[in-house]
């Protein structure tokens, strides 16, 4: 599950809306962004997910596809 929150903090940091929003429970990206991508981890990545968070961020990229709307806007959102 941390890796989840990880792979959402790289993508965090790749844009500039990351200052603006409040970091949850110390972890970067917004409890909604956080929710977003979490079944699609584990879904699709669950695999890769003790390989590091650049590695989980690539499979969610990789399964672009397959997962939900909601992570795929994640994605976008932060440029990724």
């Amino acid at each position: 599950m941390r890796k989840i929150f990880l792979a959402i903090a790289l993508m965090s940091l790749s844009t500039a809306a990351f200052a603006q929003q409040a970091p949850v429970a110390g972890r970067s990206g917004t409890a909604e962004e956080q929710a977003a991508c979490t079944r699609d981890v584990e879904k699709h990545c669950r695999a890769v997910m003790d390989q590091g968070d650049f590695t989980v961020l690539a499979c969610l990229k990789e399964n672009r596809a397959k997962i939900s709307k909601g992570c795929d806007q994640v994605l976008k959102n932060h440029n990724q």
